[in-house]
């Protein structure tokens, strides 16, 4: 069933679209979690979660992209649940990769306003200046959050080729958001 039709079905309130959703991206979404969060207990709970979130926003809202939109609520599931796992204490293994970035990205305080929307835009319109390796690089680190090792085998890239262009990615990143007025 394409897209449309499984909005379509949240509209109508039909509890078809749930089973729908999860035939389509259910595997995708556990991926996801699963990457951040390290536990397969846990990131089938943030699967779940993402289902109820994505039928209480449609409607109102109405998706374009409806692939991307499933995968960021996702993600940002994960990540609530990665921030409750380092409260404790029992940080896993993706808080890495965010420590990665430290240096690079402003503090997010910074854009209460807005919600960090400057910030990705900046962020979307530096990738877009990028090759595609830095850029796919860049995207699996800190988006998907693939291990190093991981995005090595993708891509058929040593492991020191990936932290070079992470690193020389990150340098670049940090005097493109300098360059447009965004705080480090």
């Amino acid at each position: 069933m394409d897209d449309a039709n499984i909005i379509e079905l949240f509209f109508q309130r039909s509890e078809q679209a749930i089973s729908e959703t999860a035939a389509k991206y259910g595997r995708l979404c556990e991926s996801i979690a699963y990457r951040i969060i390290g536990i397969r207990e846990d990131a089938e709970e943030c699967v779940n979660d993402t289902y109820l979130n994505v039928w209480n926003s449609v409607p109102p809202k109405r998706p374009d992209n409806f692939r991307a939109f499933i995968c960021r609520i996702t993600r940002n599931l994960s990540l609530t649940r990665v921030k409750y796992y380092a409260a404790k204490k029992r940080t896993p293994e993706s808080l890495v990769s965010f420590s990665e970035l430290e240096g690079t990205l402003a503090d997010q305080t910074q854009f209460s306003d807005d919600g960090g929307e400057a910030l990705g835009r900046a962020m979307s319109d530096f990738l877009r200046t990028q090759s595609a390796d830095a850029r796919n690089v860049f995207v699996r680190r800190y988006w998907f959050l693939d291990s190093v090792e991981d995005i090595s085998k993708r891509y058929a890239f040593s492991q020191s080729k990936v932290k070079s262009l992470l690193f020389r990615t990150r340098e670049r990143l940090k005097k493109y958001l300098e360059k447009e007025g965004i705080e480090i």
